[in-house]
């Protein structure tokens, strides 16, 4: 019973809310097997070239509101990566407005603009950064909403040459859509099938479960999570026995998980926020039933700490949270995940300077980073329309994951990269001053190759 506090919330809980009341994808904002297929870009090589002039990037997150965290990691993420680069120190206090970097002869100019998690926002901002402010490529939205619109309306509608690097909005549906997709859209961010590949994979080759009822989100983040689980679960001859959409802030769980238990089912998928998560995984306790998806950001994972808390009999150990049978589950990035150079001068100037440990969407908002000022030295130029050429099939060399740790597959612009699988377990007290829950992954105890993770180029409406 106590199994059904699993993952569904740690991971599936991906996701947030928008400031129209949308909930939108990833942990952030949206938080099975198959090989990953495809193309596997050739490390991109820093050519002999001297790059001058200025990078003018439009970077948009949410910056305020209850879920500005999302936000804020996204954007500290970002700025550890281009202090990586830059030899320099990371950025802080940053606020809407101009800063600015030198790097040589380059400058990089950085335009903040707050998202509000609105997509309505997103678009406006979008739309002035590249017609008023003439910026060189846009970054970020944390919403998978807000991503939408700005290709839908911006990116792919300008007439300029503006790349958009897309993140940490995780809809898969963003890059591997033909609707969306564009050779000017890219994405360094993991994205909801990467995860479902990974999970569903662990889930049907590692555990007794080979039932499942499926419950998500009735919008493009729960239906991603639970689209590209059932693909990946059934690929691998896991029954799906039922499945079930429902609105934000729906709290009548227990009629869906006795639906769950009269089907027979052994686990269930939950693609909720953090908004809805409580309320899931509150009733799911109270089912003989196992919930999986994957850890999600410092918000969710003090929901579901405080959840374990609540239940769990007496101090919360690992011992009891293996004895429970919760987890493992899977994670994009967390700070802990990764044994390297790299990483470790990451954590280290991240915590610095921002005083958090690196969390989910970070790794991937460095890697964003890392491209552009990559392109740029490879091409010798900071014009958009050469970044896009340079930044088409690279494999990013300085990231988190380690060297060469993120490759832009030529098809979608979607970067593929490992993922791991891990458990739940008591925050150590190294980190409990970093990391504000009391629950925090182990470490890894599977690795998912950037190959195994990714969405073959067979498996996606887009060929760029």
């Amino acid at each position: 019973m106590l199994g059904a506090i699993a993952a569904a919330g740690i991971g599936g809980a991906a996701g947030c809310t928008t400031g129209n009341g949308t909930e939108t994808t990833s942990e952030s904002d949206d938080d099975g097997g198959g090989g990953g297929g495809g193309t596997t870009a050739e490390t991109t090589t820093q050519a002999d070239v001297s790059a001058s002039g200025t990078v003018k990037i439009g970077v948009m997150q949410p910056m305020s509101g209850d879920l500005q965290y999302y936000g804020m990691q996204s954007i500290w993420g970002f700025l550890s990566g281009l202090a990586y680069k830059t030899d320099s120190d990371p950025l802080t206090g940053v606020s809407e407005g101009t800063e600015t970097i030198e790097d040589g002869d380059v400058t990089w100019e950085l335009v903040f603009r707050d998202t509000e998690f609105s997509a309505d926002q997103a678009q406006t901002l979008a739309t002035n950064l590249v017609q008023d402010e003439s910026v060189d490529a846009l970054f970020g939205c944390s919403s998978s909403s807000a991503a939408q619109r700005v290709v839908d309306t911006v990116v792919n509608t300008s007439g300029v040459d503006v790349p958009y690097m897309a993140g940490p909005a995780a809809s898969a549906t963003l890059t591997s859509s033909a609707e969306t997709c564009s050779e000017q859209l890219f994405r360094a961010n993991e994205n909801t099938a990467m995860d479902a590949r990974s999970g569903g994979k662990y889930v049907a080759e590692e555990t007794d479960v080979d039932r499942v009822f499926l419950m998500g989100a009735d919008y493009s983040f729960g239906q991603a999570v639970v689209s590209n689980y059932r693909e990946v679960l059934e690929a691998n001859d896991v029954e799906i026995v039922g499945e079930r959409f429902v609105p934000q802030g729906y709290d009548d769980f227990d009629g869906l998980f006795q639906q769950a238990v009269e089907a027979d089912a052994q686990g269930v998928v939950g693609g909720f926020t953090v908004a809805t998560l409580p309320n899931f995984m509150t009733a799911g306790a109270n089912y003989d039933v196992r919930i999986f998806g994957g850890f999600a950001t410092e918000i969710t994972n003090s929901v579901v700490g405080g959840l374990l808390e609540n239940i769990i009999d007496g101090e919360l150990t690992e011992q009891k949270v293996r004895d429970a049978q919760i987890g493992p589950f899977t994670t994009r990035y967390h700070w802990n995940q990764y044994d390297n150079e790299i990483n470790s001068s990451f954590v280290d100037m991240y915590t610095s300077a921002y005083g958090k440990v690196p969390d989910l969407f970070t790794s991937g908002t460095f890697t964003a980073a890392s491209a552009f000022h990559q392109a740029v030295q490879a091409s010798g130029s900071t014009e958009g329309v050469d970044l896009v050429d340079a930044m088409t099939g690279m494999t990013v060399a300085d990231t988190p994951k380690g060297t060469d740790g993120y490759a832009f597959q030529e098809y979608d612009n979607q970067a593929r990269s490992e993922m791991t699988i891990a458990y739940p377990v008591p925050t150590e007290d190294q980190w409990s001053e970093y990391w504000g829950a009391s629950i925090q992954p182990s470490d890894p105890v599977s690795r998912v190759s950037m190959d195994e993770s990714t969405v073959p180029e067979s498996g996606v409406d887009c060929s760029l």
